[in-house]
């Protein structure tokens, strides 16, 4: 056959140049395997054009692939290419479960820094050890990192059946500290169970966390009947417990609590899905109930003139206040440094509680407080996405209700020590010091991070990354090597 025809292809044959290229050299290779073996192609191959003869040159492509018109590039440079990158990330099926795990840990930590900066004086002038407070709290977190590993790894049918045990358990020890002998008082509240030692327990702590399951778990039940719409299958009998833990939080004189409580009704009744007027006239009604609290108490309304004060006041009514601010103002950009506050030396009351945010703000500065913000704002996010991604109405309702306790309590708080809210005598969520707060908190972090890894696409990506799922991918991909290669 020619050269020419042996270079015909199926389309119509190579370009003219290579065919030049294969009668400039076929001659030899033909003439060598007509000779002899196909051994005797060794020398052909080796053959080189005569001197001055020019090979023609070939036409190159200048893209790598010329059989169709190539796919759209994602930006890679520029502002728009890191807003995709981020929005790629942000998209992840494990987003939430890493944020809510990250920001809870961080916060956590952060906060036990910060009570052990705090409460070095307190401890102190109470004849002490300075590390008292800080001891009492990291026993506290050690606890609650236990609780929120087990909230993390229960399933949502066993959370279900904890509400109603821990409801009564809960109302139980609230009616314990309204008895005489068995309460305590502290700073005016009487919200404490003296347990023997330097250990106390605050049960209306716990109290937001039973009104989130057994809330959860009931408005589930009734949505699966389809009652939720009928107000009165919608408010009873979720309303009325509510009013009871209100009404013994408040036999103790614990507002701040009260409000952190109220929240958390409205919040699983914005869920549920309660119509516009039946939600006004139940904030209404709690509005009206706050307002004759606060009317009848000088010390709530002192605590509401001291909004946005810049001088102590006569007799010194908005002292607290005051030195909170006078703390966040001395920090600047980056803070006097850890320990080297001056308002915890006795100026400041409640350093390591209430205002533990003004001295993370003196001693840290501007970029200390707005990382605090910025976790918190992160585990919001985080709490809102798993609630408004999941199919379970449980799962819906107690993230949702665990998102608005500890963001609005973080508002409070935060608030509070800004002076633009009064003074509510709240932690800061897994910050301040109070292991009757930290615990039941880190438990309902371990809620959110349960949810979060039971999402579908979160639970696949978390079996991928499994050792022996990922080693049984592997091999699937690699192929079968011959018995002979190496």
């Amino acid at each position: 056959m020619p050269a020419e025809e042996s270079s015909a292809g199926p389309r119509g044959g190579r370009s003219r140049a290579t065919a030049a290229i294969s009668r400039a050299f076929a001659p030899p290779l033909l003439a060598g395997a007509a000779a002899g073996p196909p051994a005797a192609l060794g020398p052909a191959l080796r053959v080189r054009p005569a001197a001055g003869s020019r090979r023609p040159s070939v036409p190159r492509s200048k893209g790598r692939f010329t059989g169709g018109p190539r796919a759209p590039r994602s930006p890679r440079g520029g502002m728009r290419g890191m807003y995709e990158r981020v929005r790629r990330a942000w998209d992840r099926p494990l987003t939430a479960y890493y944020l809510i795990l990250g920001a809870g840990l961080l916060i956590t930590v952060l906060g036990l820094v910060m009570v052990y900066s705090a409460s070095m004086i307190k401890a102190l002038e109470l004849d002490k050890p300075g590390t008292y407070f800080f001891r009492k709290q990291f026993l506290a977190a050690v606890i609650g990192a236990g609780l929120m590993a087990l909230a993390a790894r229960m399933p949502a049918k066993l959370h279900r059946a904890l509400a109603y045990p821990l409801l009564m358990g809960t109302v139980f020890l609230m009616v314990l500290v309204q008895v005489p002998g068995i309460g305590m008082s502290v700073n005016g509240n009487r919200n404490w169970l003296y347990l023997g030692g330097p250990f106390q327990l605050q049960p209306s702590e716990f109290g937001k966390l039973a009104l989130i399951l057994w809330g959860a778990d009931l408005l589930a039940r009734k949505q699966d009947k389809r009652l939720l719409t009928q107000w009165k299958h919608l408010l009873v009998p979720l309303v009325p417990v509510a009013f009871m833990l209100l009404g013994l939080i408040m036999l103790g004189g614990d507002m701040g609590t009260a409000i952190i409580l109220t929240a958390i009704l409205f919040g699983l009744l914005w869920l549920a899905g309660a119509p516009t007027r039946l939600f006004g006239g139940v904030l209404g009604f709690a509005a009206l109930i706050a307002f004759l609290l606060i009317k009848t108490s000088p010390n709530r309304m002192s605590r509401l003139a001291c909004i946005g004060a810049s001088e102590p006041g006569p007799g010194d009514s908005c002292w607290q206040a005051v030195h909170g601010i006078y703390a966040l103002a001395s920090g600047g950009w980056f803070g006097s440094g850890l320990g080297a506050s001056v308002e915890k030396w006795g100026q400041l009351p409640e350093p390591h509680t209430d205002f533990i945010f003004a001295i993370t703000g003196e001693e840290l500065g501007l970029a200390g407080t707005l990382s605090v913000l910025a976790l918190f704002a992160a585990l919001g996010y985080a709490g809102i996405r798993v609630a408004g991604r999941t199919e379970d109405p449980f799962v819906r309702y107690a993230a949702g209700g665990v998102t608005t306790w500890i963001t609005v309590q973080a508002v409070i708080n935060i608030g509070a020590v800004l002076g633009l809210l009064p003074i509510a005598g709240v932690p800061l969520p897994l910050f301040s010091y109070g292991g009757s707060a930290l615990l039941p908190t880190m438990f309902a972090v371990g809620l959110l991070i349960a949810f979060a890894r039971e999402d579908p696409a979160a639970k696949a990506a978390l079996a991928m990354r499994r050792p022996g799922v990922r080693w049984k991918t592997m091999r699937r991909r690699v192929k079968k090597r011959p018995s002979g290669e190496r």
